[in-house]
């Protein structure tokens, strides 16, 4: 598959990975415009590509990312909708919600800087695997900015109490916090462990199925949001569909004592 050439990310695709590196490494990888967008774009393309099981989310430099980069923006008429500004930090929500929304199983691989926008995305990942010294933090306040579009996935992330500390205070929290509190699933202490947990998260997700992955992913992000019976009518559609389909191999598979084809 050709991916679309970036100016602001690198990617690699190797054997069902594909790897996704914030790659401005001297604004410790803060987001403008241009990289949101190449985002967005690199998501949109692959989304329905099932050979692609995993998108791992990293930044350049032993930096993750430092949050957005307004720092070439005008804030004059910042009141209308239709300004430079609003428009960023709108597509950065819509950078998120397609990349909280892709089926592919997404990890975020978090080191340096994790900051406004970085929250945000590491909020919206699968998996987030942390280094133990990462810090962490929503200082928009402190700047007199709001975290508007990071707000709602913090709060489903780490809870509406949680949400409140961090943003009205703007306090940093490091890697042991960010996982008591439900940001991140592991903490690593060295960067060698953070590379063999990656790994270890990566093959643990080649074990599952692909397509049983995004209809499960698809199923539990609609919670709450599709009424109740609805979504257990939907869910058993995908039980029978998958029964039918992946769920055969499986089932074959275990029966035959071998591992399915997607294992292998």
């Amino acid at each position: 598959m050709k991916l679309p050439q970036c100016q602001e990310l690198l990617t690699t695709l190797s054997d069902g990975v594909l790897t996704i590196t914030l790659n401005r490494p001297h604004k410790k990888n803060a987001m403008n415009l241009v990289l949101v967008e190449e985002l967005m774009s690199v998501v949109e393309q692959v989304k329905n590509e099932r050979t692609i099981r995993v998108i791992v989310i990293r930044g350049a430099e032993n930096n993750f990312c430092s949050g957005g980069d307004i720092s070439g923006m005008n804030f004059d008429n910042a009141s209308s909708t239709h300004d430079p500004m609003w428009l960023f930090n709108r597509t950065f929500g819509k950078m998120i919600t397609l990349v909280n929304n892709a089926p592919q199983v997404v990890i975020t691989v978090l080191e340096g800087a994790v900051l406004g926008g970085g929250i945000g995305l590491a909020c919206i990942s699968d998996v987030a695997i942390a280094d133990i010294n990462t810090k962490f933090a929503m200082p928009e306040t402190r700047l007199g900015i709001v975290p508007a579009q990071i707000a709602p996935f913090v709060v489903s992330r780490i809870g509406l109490m949680q949400t409140r500390r961090l943003t009205l205070l703007g306090e940093h929290i490091y890697g042991e916090e960010a996982k008591a509190l439900g940001f991140v699933h592991y903490v690593t202490q060295n960067k060698d462990e953070l590379e063999n947990q990656l790994k270890n998260v990566i093959d643990k997700v080649m074990l599952c199925a692909p397509e049983a992955n995004a209809l499960t992913k698809k199923l539990i992000l609609e919670v709450g949001l599709v009424e109740h019976e609805e979504l257990l009518d939907d869910a058993a559609s995908y039980f029978c569909n998958s029964l039918k389909n992946e769920g055969n191999e499986g089932t074959a598979a275990f029966l035959q004592k071998r591992s399915p084809s997607w294992a292998n």
